[in-house]
């Protein structure tokens, strides 16, 4: 019998030893409390380094849609989509959920270094901590999306309770995205410094400034592809539910679904396999 087989036998296990997944999820339920203050004291630490607070959390993404909208509006020319203010807020305000979440959620395990290096707990709350901190933002700057919207003459209805679920879904997708770019971060560390540039990216292409019909009108090929891009179904369904004015394809909250599921069963298990590598590289 070797030394491990004997420290197996008493009960003894490897230091820093990945659990069983059951185990896993279990422990990392039990430090809820933990991802949720955590969430909590990130907000109120970046909130205190500036002196409007808790206000930069809706007045970035107001001053992005006013920006981007004035420029990209003059560049669309009569390509404009209709209500292009409202249209322009609603893609802007969501779509700034998942920039923070695949952009922050990759600093989780290398910005939190000495944290993962010093206490055992599992690894994947750092991620789940940045995704709770920015669906705590998206709460506040979708009360000022609602209220720039019922300034636009786009009053509340039924369809809007349906906002609720879409977001769940869009959470859950994001949740898998953070996990992803939080685990590759580590063994790529130069990806911290190229994950914003793919984020303006794919801000600039996924219809969040502009009607992806009308512009790709002449590429059919190009706009069905785009049926099949989250982010762009997510918009479009809450454009659709926000503006009365607008239609989508119903089989989006099929397609977003999928994507929600297989980006959280695929981000978690990429992130889980990896967990005793944390701290380590």
């Amino acid at each position: 019998m070797n030394l491990t087989e004997l420290a197996e036998q008493h009960g003894l296990h490897r230091v820093g030893a990945r659990p069983g997944l059951w185990s896993y999820l279990k422990q990392t339920w039990a430090r809820r409390d933990f991802i949720t203050t955590m969430a909590a004291y990130r907000m109120s630490v970046q909130n205190q380094q500036n002196r409007l607070g808790a206000v930069w959390l809706v007045l970035k993404p107001a001053l992005n849609a006013l920006i981007y909208g004035l420029i990209f509006g003059v560049l669309q020319g009569s390509s404009l989509p209709r209500d292009y203010a409202a249209y322009v807020v609603v893609g802007v305000f969501l779509f700034e959920f998942f920039a923070s979440c695949f952009t922050q959620g990759a600093k989780a395990i290398t910005g939190n270094r000495p944290l993962v290096q010093s206490l055992a707990f599992p690894r994947i709350s750092l991620p789940l901590a940045i995704v709770v901190e920015q669906f705590y933002s998206l709460m506040l700057s979708m009360v000022v999306m609602f209220a720039i919207l019922i300034m636009m003459g786009h009053f509340p209805n039924w369809k809007w309770l349906l906002m609720i679920p879409l977001v769940m879904l869009y959470t859950l997708f994001n949740t898998g995205v953070a996990m992803l770019t939080a685990r590759l971060t580590v063994h790529f560390r130069d990806l911290t410094q190229i994950l914003p540039f793919v984020s303006r990216l794919l801000f600039y292409t996924s219809g969040a400034l502009f009607d992806v019909t009308a512009i790709f009108a002449k590429f059919p090929w190009l706009v069905q592809l785009y049926d099949w891009h989250p982010v762009y179904q997510t918009l479009v369904i809450a454009r659709s539910l926000l503006m009365s004015d607008a239609a989508y394809n119903p089989l989006f909250w099929a397609y977003l679904s999928a994507w929600a599921v297989f980006a959280l069963v695929g981000g978690f298990a990429f992130f889980w396999v990896a967990e005793e590598r944390y701290g380590r590289e």
